[in-house]
């Protein structure tokens, strides 16, 4: 079980670091969030990963760790308010800049045809 959450984990962080290498605003956002994803899955398996724990301490033998489940919560509500600022400001660069490009500058169109640039 622990390989294949490991293997989960890596993956998401591989995908996001992909996306957000990416020049276009969407992806990078999307990228963010697999990120984000990635971190809280992380977070959450250092609470020991184990199966039939009791959430209470004195319940069970076993417990889970409740400290890595409130960063997790943590996490995710920050998660959440980072995504929506970034998409704020991706709306905002396209309405300023007239394009999604992450880098800023305006692709050059003088070699388009006049029917390829309407």
């Amino acid at each position: 079980m622990e390989a294949l959450f490991a293997f989960c984990v890596g993956i998401l962080t591989t995908c996001g670091i992909f996306l957000v290498l990416r020049s276009r605003t969407f992806p990078v956002v999307v990228g963010l969030t697999l990120l984000s994803y990635a971190v809280n899955l992380f977070l959450f398996s250092m609470g020991r990963l184990s199966v039939d724990s009791a959430a209470v301490i004195g319940a069970n033998s076993t417990y889970a760790d409740p400290l890595p489940q409130a960063l997790v919560l943590t996490a995710i509500v920050i998660g959440f308010a980072m995504t929506a600022f970034v998409v704020i400001l991706s709306m905002r660069g396209r309405g300023d800049l007239g394009n999604d490009h992450v880098d800023g500058r305006i692709p050059d169109h003088s070699s388009l045809t006049d029917k390829e640039k309407s």
